[in-house]
């Protein structure tokens, strides 16, 4: 599968907000700070931007870009993904047996499916949400800062089981973080966002080995201190 953006321009009024392309061969990510034009990249793959937005776009791919057949997302915040006054099985649209499978599959007990979303920590909604979303059997997964929410140990696990599933169920993934070390981790290829405009792209392993631009290489260490400061 592949899917390719040969040309993506976002502009309001004479505001330019976003000029990028990029391909998707597998699993990449788009890796910048707040404001880079990340997720907006990915409203824009969708089609959901704003009317009030100008967009040009030249999109290739060999499947349908429809969310909630082909294409799976996953936002970033899990608390407010759900709506907290029904129960998990209630909102997840599949037959109880695939349900359950999928409840299995990300590592959770299928008597959660009879819980609300408040009776359940930050790991484990994010695990459900990633339960719905593979229900669909998507070619195309969207990550929008999946382990923001989350802490550092939970964050890895998440991370892990991400990596496990595409694996074995083979769907693309397009992943939009501001860590490296998670683009790393979860794609072979990654692109740098800053002022949404792409500074650095490539492999996600040489990238993170040899940044050759500043930026990226203050991204990484940023992380470095992060996470020695966590040891």
């Amino acid at each position: 599968m592949m899917l390719e953006c040969k040309k993506l321009k976002i502009s309001n009024g004479d505001i330019k907000l976003l000029d990028i392309s990029f391909k998707l061969n597998g699993s990449l990510s788009l890796v910048g700070q707040s404001g880079s034009g990340k997720s907006l990249t990915l409203k824009a793959v969708l089609g959901l931007l704003p009317k009030s937005l100008k967009c040009e776009i030249d999109l290739k791919s060999d499947f349908e870009l429809s969310l909630g057949e082909n294409v799976a997302f996953i936002p970033q915040n899990p608390f407010t993904a759900l709506s907290p006054m029904t129960k998990i099985s209630k909102q997840f649209f599949a037959s109880e047996v695939k349900q359950k499978e999928c409840i299995s599959m990300v590592g959770l007990d299928e008597e959660l499916l009879e819980r609300f979303p408040a009776e359940l920590s930050g790991g484990q909604l994010q695990r459900v949400i990633i339960a719905m979303a593979i229900a669909q059997n998507p070619k195309l997964l969207m990550l929008d800062e999946p382990t923001t929410a989350l802490d550092f140990d939970t964050k890895e696990k998440i991370i892990a089981l991400l990596e496990k599933l595409h694996e074995e169920m083979g769907f693309e993934i397009l992943f939009v973080t501001h860590e490296l070390f998670l683009a790393k981790r979860l794609c072979k290829e990654c692109v740098v966002l800053k002022k949404r405009c792409i500074i650095e792209s490539g492999s996600a392993e040489k990238l993170f080995k040899a940044p050759s631009n500043a930026y990226t290489k203050a991204l990484i260490d940023v992380e470095f201190e992060r996470r020695s400061f966590r040891q």
